[in-house]
């Protein structure tokens, strides 16, 4: 009170007291405060710190990145548990389509024929004035993809590899998936689950010949007696993973692989067997086959299927 004159000063006291004393309080606190940029500076160090110690105690990026390439070119059935688990994170991430194929359908575009109705009303649109030709062309869709895996005692080491592979192509709108054994399955709905680990539990509760023997012949004719006259066959590309061991007549496997093949826009076989030296077709099934085989690829490995992928895509085609 003794700075101010009268009562009048008061209130113009208790402004500049709290202005200034106000003022002098923050920065105190800003002082007492670390600077932001050394906040970002011990955040940063400390994530570094974290990372450099996490690197230490696990192994280094570039031997991952060698040990999956290393695990691509392995034959799956030489693959112990912990490799057989890495193969199955990697067949997860995988993907399938089919090759293009020109549809009926047309759709706008710069280049291609003259669309006679649009450009007519065009012309009507502009009252007779002279407007510019409308164009399309025909779209491009994925040709349907029909797999046949092998789930026979023969294919026992490579089943689970194969059958992962199938729910990585199921996951495409235009594919449908069947077991061959000694009976003929359709899984494609069980393989429909996202989660590749309830697909394969699925699979395993519906196909009821898991290692049982091999009717390829009988069951090929099942398929197309069925499925291949309905459409399911006709114009798609159609792979067989399988072995090629046949227990029945080798002429009955000839004779419906030709009808296959006359159907079939395309017919793959993979065999995970074609990669060991000095291998040669002698199977009675597999030589009774292979006439009617537009390509023939190995099916051992994760490469492989990799290169089955392509193949499926048309990119040896290209």
């Amino acid at each position: 009170m003794t700075l101010c004159g009268s009562q009048d000063d008061l209130e113009r006291y208790e402004r500049v007291f709290a202005a200034y004393f106000g003022a002098g309080e923050r920065a105190r606190h800003e002082a007492s405060a670390p600077p932001l940029s050394r906040l970002r500076l011990l955040v940063r160090d400390a994530a570094e710190s974290r990372t450099t110690s996490a690197d230490d105690e696990g192994p280094p990026t570039t031997s991952l990145a060698g040990s999956a390439e290393v695990l691509r070119h392995r034959d799956v059935a030489e693959l112990d548990a912990v490799e057989r688990e890495q193969l199955r994170r990697l067949l997860a991430v995988f993907a399938l389509r089919g090759e293009t194929r020109r549809s009926a359908r047309r759709r706008p575009a710069r280049r291609g024929d003259v669309d006679p109705r649009r450009t007519v009303r065009e012309l009507l649109r502009r009252g007779g004035e002279p407007a510019r030709l409308c164009r399309h062309r025909r779209t491009e869709r994925p040709r349907r993809v029909v797999l046949l895996v092998d789930v026979s005692g023969s294919m026992a080491p490579y089943a689970d590899a194969l059958l992962r592979f199938a729910h990585a192509a199921a996951r495409g709108p235009r594919t449908e998936v069947f077991t061959i054994g000694t009976r003929l399955t359709r899984v494609t709905r069980e393989l429909s689950h996202r989660d590749p680990d309830l697909a394969m539990r699925a699979v395993a509760a519906a196909v009821p010949d898991w290692r049982g023997g091999t009717r390829l012949g009988v069951l090929l004719r099942e398929f197309l007696n069925r499925w291949g006259q309905r459409g399911t066959a006709r114009g798609a590309v159609v792979v067989v993973l399988s072995d090629g061991w046949e227990r029945g007549d080798p002429e009955v496997l000839a004779a419906q692989m030709r009808r296959l093949r006359r159907l079939a826009h395309r017919v793959i076989w993979a065999n995970p067997r074609r990669a060991r030296p000095g291998y040669t077709p002698l199977a009675a099934g597999m030589a009774a086959a292979l006439p009617s085989v537009d390509t023939f690829v190995d099916g051992h490995s994760l490469a492989a299927l990799e290169s089955l992928a392509a193949v499926v895509r048309g990119a040896d085609r290209a």
